[in-house]
């Protein structure tokens, strides 16, 4: 497994990730969770999009908003176009999952996270129990820092909350956290709001109860919480601040 470095520098500099070429449309409909009805603001033609995001995406998939779609040139992929951001009232939101676990790295490894900048090397999709991996794992000398990410678009007035639905995954995640606290590792949970229009972050009780007092007692055990919103543009995303996490 391939390890990388983290810079020492103690002012990083870092830009965050670069978007691809980005094409602008109108959201008609998303559906069957993993695609999406686009209509090209260019041509006028509707296209469909993969939706990078399981998730009931609450807040952040309206028909008729602005969106932005990148293309593929793979031709082996299904569908050319993928689902990249929606322009929302109040802020651009970042529907792709996968840009989370990558922002993260990469701001550890540009030593942007003044909580992380004590370790040396950082390792992704580390195997974690029989059948589970988690997102990072950071390393110097003998310590070791256990990291979950957590992709955050739902925000509620200017909570962000998380999840959007019923996770049975994610409670394994507080689990698995817990058990590597309990054996002397560090352990956290990131939650990363794809969007810059909150002020504090909470579970969503309402929506998964059962994850809220779970993350609660993963807190009560030892599991750290982090929650960081992010500058988004169309040139790119990067992390931006640490928000207010309310229990």
């Amino acid at each position: 497994m391939k390890y990388f470095t983290i810079s020492p520098a103690n002012t990083p500099e870092h830009h965050g990730l670069p978007w691809p070429k980005l094409i602008k449309g109108t959201l008609i409909k998303r559906y069957k969770r993993f695609m999406a009805d686009v209509l090209l603001s260019s041509s006028g033609e509707i296209v469909t999009a993969h939706c990078p995001n399981s998730g009931s995406m609450k807040t952040c998939c309206d028909p008729g908003r602005p969106v932005y779609i990148s293309e593929s040139s793979n031709p082996a992929r299904r569908l050319r176009y993928t689902w990249e951001l929606i322009e929302m009232p109040t802020s651009l939101v970042g529907v792709n999952t996968s840009v989370p676990n990558r922002l993260v790295k990469e701001s550890v490894l540009n030593g942007v996270i003044p909580e992380f900048r004590e370790y040396e090397t950082v390792r992704a999709e580390v195997p974690c129990g029989s059948d589970s991996r988690l997102d990072l794992m950071l390393e110097r000398l003998n310590n070791r820092c256990f990291i979950e990410i957590k992709n955050c678009t739902l925000i509620e007035g200017t909570t962000a909350c998380f999840p959007d639905a019923i996770t049975a995954r994610g409670l394994k995640h507080l689990v698995m956290l817990q058990e590597l606290v309990g054996s002397g590792d560090r352990a956290v949970i990131f939650f990363l709001v794809q969007r810059s229009d909150a002020t504090e972050f909470k579970p969503a009780d309402h929506i998964d109860p059962q994850y809220g007092r779970e993350l609660r007692s993963a807190i009560a055990n030892g599991v750290e919480v982090f929650c960081y919103d992010v500058t988004i543009s169309l040139a790119n995303i990067a992390l931006n601040k640490r928000i207010p996490v309310v229990l």
